[in-house]
């Protein structure tokens, strides 16, 4: 009855624009009052990973779950900036039968051992944290690679390759992504007064209950703009102060001591903590146990959020960052402050 529902429903969808909008699971309206209507290619799922990796096995593809909410604009980018460009768009969907995942959403889903459950509930299994959380399964229902937040196409496609290769059992994907645009040796970091960047001890915490990493690489131009905008707003200093903030160089190995007071490196501290592309930001408590981390593209809004969610400890009651994230929003919006998630 389930399967005869939804293909009733996916028959509808393609002669009604309107039903499609109003259909959950859907991508929804950003920008637009109304909605940003995903690609025609990706997958009607009946949302049952074991049956959709078979599936995609016998064609040669793997599967790529896309968990995506309502009103966020960095899926927007990716459906109408990567996704729209025909290079990217042909290696996807011959490569990948991917499906749609609202984080938030009712229906149902079966993981890849049976087990049923909410979607809301199989993204929270996950620890879906941001949109969009891009999850990329092998063909024994195993992560190959996740990906925590937008890329640029640029990236984007390094990270389709990498999984096209099958590249997941031999290397890193942060080493992958190094090996296709590798880090220049010329150049400096940027470096602010809000961060410790010199003999760094990270055995202690600084008299600050919380502790904030900053990974990041030279010639990095995300880092740039983090550094030239983001880092310099006074929002952001003042959160910032509230941490034990330490910026590092994810390829440096000179010597630091590290959380148990051992002798490391940034290299290999990035590496124990799987740090894949730069810059990313991750936040510990006083026992150096991780709370959250944000990666890929960053924009003040959110980072900021993350910082608060932590130095306020609302992460202690709320665990879900994305349901914080909206009570922060509509906070903000009470008080007369323009809230603008891609400033």
């Amino acid at each position: 009855m389930k399967k005869i529902s939804l293909i009733f429903c996916s028959v509808l969808l393609v002669f009604s624009g309107a039903l499609f909008a109003k259909t959950e699971g859907v991508l929804p309206g950003l920008q637009n009052p109304g909605f940003v209507e995903p690609p025609a290619w990706f997958k009607s799922s009946f949302l049952d990973l074991a049956e959709d990796i078979a599936e995609a096995a016998k064609e040669n593809k793997r599967v790529l779950f896309f968990f995506y909410q309502d009103g966020c604009p960095y899926c927007e980018k990716l459906v109408n900036v990567n996704f729209a460009q025909k290079a990217i768009a042909d290696k996807t969907r011959q490569n990948f039968d991917v499906v749609a995942i609202n984080m938030w959403g009712d229906r149902e889903v079966s993981d890849y051992t049976g087990n049923e459950m909410t979607e809301k509930d199989f993204a929270a299994s996950l620890r879906v944290m941001f949109t969009p959380t891009l999850v990329f399964f092998n063909e024994q229902g195993q992560v190959a690679l996740r990906l925590n937040g937008y890329l640029p196409p640029a990236k984007f496609t390094l990270a389709l390759d990498y999984v096209i290769e099958k590249q997941e059992n031999r290397l890193r994907f942060r080493d992958y992504l190094n090996s296709k645009s590798p880090v220049l040796s010329s150049g400096k970091l940027n470096r602010t007064p809000l961060f410790r960047f010199v003999d760094v001890d990270l055995s202690g915490n600084q008299n600050a209950d919380y502790k904030l990493i900053l990974f990041e690489q030279k010639q990095c131009p995300a880092c740039d703009e983090l550094h030239s905008d983001v880092l310099k707003r006074a929002e952001t200093i003042n959160l910032v102060k509230k941490f034990d903030a330490v910026q590092l160089d994810m390829w440096s190995k000179k010597p630091i001591i590290g959380f148990d007071g051992k002798k490391t490196s940034a290299f290999a501290l990035a590496q124990s903590l799987d740090i894949k592309y730069a810059p990313s930001l991750v936040l510990f408590d006083k026992a150096n146990n991780e709370i959250i981390r944000m990666e890929a593209y960053l924009k003040s809004f959110h980072v900021q959020s993350v910082l608060d969610y932590v130095s306020s400890a609302a992460y202690k009651k709320e665990k879900s960052f994305q349901r914080y994230i909206d009570v922060r929003a509509k906070g903000l919006r009470e008080k007369g402050i323009e809230v603008k998630l891609m400033d």
